[in-house]
């Protein structure tokens, strides 16, 4: 359930500025993409260069083939993988990804902004093709959806500046989290549960519909700390470095994916159709200029979480 914040103008006003988030309905993506709006048609290129790949866009879906779009769950309050700029058009690297992937299969990418937790149902009950918004690849979700998977994340804990926070004796503490994210189905609940089982007070999670909310509560001092995939966080001290600060290293480090209906044709595809961008260089080009190039994978893998 949301949690409703009352804020002053001031918090307003900086919640706003934080990631350049607006508002999460409506907004075209890079390239024109969402809200029924598109990019990448048969024939063009975006702006890596991309071409359409004849063979591959052979082995899509007739419905998509005919269509000539795939459709793209996001939630656009994770910055800098997929967020709002100040126009309200969805940008971010995981944007830049899935439009490479689209214009490699000669499709328009059509993106429609979610709240996170209602996307793999949205993909299993057919309203989306894909879903793209950072999920961390888990075997619990890989019993609803299949993953293509594209980057290796970890886990990154935020506090208020000059506030020491220790993830690991986080016990009594409020931490905000992104409702349906891993940090809120996996990792703060277990770190709870150990504090509860020594004796402790438990972690007092506060849960956001979008990222963007869950950093404004520890900008603002609502809560001691956030937890978040590494590269969010890492983004969002970035912005604002005098407020809040790292509380830790990276730890959990799992793969991302691309949800796909389970057992659906278009895994392969999508799988293919990465390869491709990592081995001409797409791939590489995308994440380094969103300076995330970190977490790159060699080659593009399905369903890793339950290989390991």
């Amino acid at each position: 359930m949301r949690k409703t914040l009352i804020l002053p103008i001031a918090a307003v006003a900086a919640a706003l500025l934080l990631a350049g988030c607006v508002d999460n309905s409506g907004g075209s993506g890079s390239g024109g993409s969402g809200g029924g709006s598109s990019a990448g048609n048969s024939g063009s290129t975006d702006s890596y260069g991309v071409k359409k790949d004849d063979a591959l866009a052979k082995t899509l879906p007739d419905e998509i083939a005919k269509a000539g779009k795939i459709s793209i769950g996001i939630d656009a309050t994770y910055a800098p993988n997929e967020y709002k700029d100040s126009n309200g058009d969805v940008i971010g690297w995981d944007v830049d990804l899935a439009n490479a992937i689209a214009a490699k299969l000669g499709v328009a990418p059509n993106y429609t902004i979610s709240k996170f937790d209602n996307i793999i149902p949205s993909v299993t009950g057919g309203r989306y093709d894909l879903g793209v918004s950072s999920f961390t690849d888990t075997t619990e979700r890989e019993k609803q959806v299949d993953f293509v998977n594209y980057y290796s994340a970890g886990v990154l804990w935020a506090s208020q500046k000059g506030k020491t926070v220790d993830p690991d004796n986080a016990c009594g503490l409020k931490v905000a989290v992104e409702a349906g994210t891993y940090e809120d189905t996996d990792e703060v609940p277990a770190k709870s549960k150990a504090c509860t089982d020594a004796g402790k007070a438990a972690i007092q999670v506060l849960k956001f519909d979008g990222q963007d909310q869950a950093t404004n509560a520890l900008v603002l001092g609502q809560v001691d700390a956030m937890s978040a995939d590494s590269p969010i966080t890492e983004y969002a001290i970035s912005k604002q470095k005098d407020k809040i600060q790292a509380a830790g290293s990276t730890f959990d480090v799992a793969p991302y994916g691309i949800a796909v209906d389970k057992g659906s044709k278009l895994t392969d595809v999508i799988k293919n159709a990465l390869q491709a961008l990592i081995d001409d260089g797409t791939y590489t080009k995308i994440l380094t200029k969103w300076g995330v190039q970190d977490g790159a994978v060699q080659s593009a893998d399905v369903n890793a979480a339950s290989k390991q």
